[in-house]
């Protein structure tokens, strides 16, 4: 079990309790840079655009299916590089297209069978990185990170 003691020693000294905007900054880019390093490695893998990786990334993250224009809606990708998208993920053989409404035009768009363990793999330095960091910190002290980087979400989904 992690003890408050272990936590503390882990994240090092202590924090100033309310950063400024600049440490935030600092700290956004250098997570932006570290994901980013990895969504292009695996768009190099496997022959695609790192905003086709970040639209596979899209595919499972709403609580509808994913259609071609909610992926169009979705923060970071534009309507312009998502038209050949959809596409080049299918026949890199990462998503699947279903036609499953009584309107024909209306496509969904999943996970292929097995297309799931490759981005596993290549993603599972971020989830371990992930696990390592929230075992630093308290229950209480994650949901309020989680809570900001909601926040921040809702704020950057206002900016066209």
């Amino acid at each position: 079990m992690v003890t408050a003691d272990d936590r503390e020693r882990r994240a090092g000294p202590p924090h100033d309790p309310a950063p400024d905007l600049r440490s935030f900054a600092v700290h956004l880019r250098r997570t932006n840079g570290g994901v980013n390093r990895l969504v292009h490695a695996f768009a190099g893998a496997h022959g695609l655009h790192a905003t086709d990786v970040r639209a596979l990334a899209a595919v499972p993250d709403g609580e509808e299916p994913m259609t071609p224009s909610r992926l169009r809606a979705h923060p970071g990708l534009t309507s312009g590089a998502v038209t050949a998208c959809p596409d080049r993920l299918e026949r890199a053989g990462h998503v699947r297209r279903v036609r499953e409404s009584a309107d024909r035009r209306v496509v969904h768009l999943y996970y292929a069978d097995g297309a799931r363990a490759p981005a596993r793999s290549q993603f599972r330095p971020l989830a371990e990185a992930t696990e390592a960091a929230r075992s630093r910190f308290a229950p209480e002290e994650l949901s309020a990170a989680l809570r900001s980087l909601t926040a921040l979400n809702e704020e950057l989904s206002r900016i066209r």
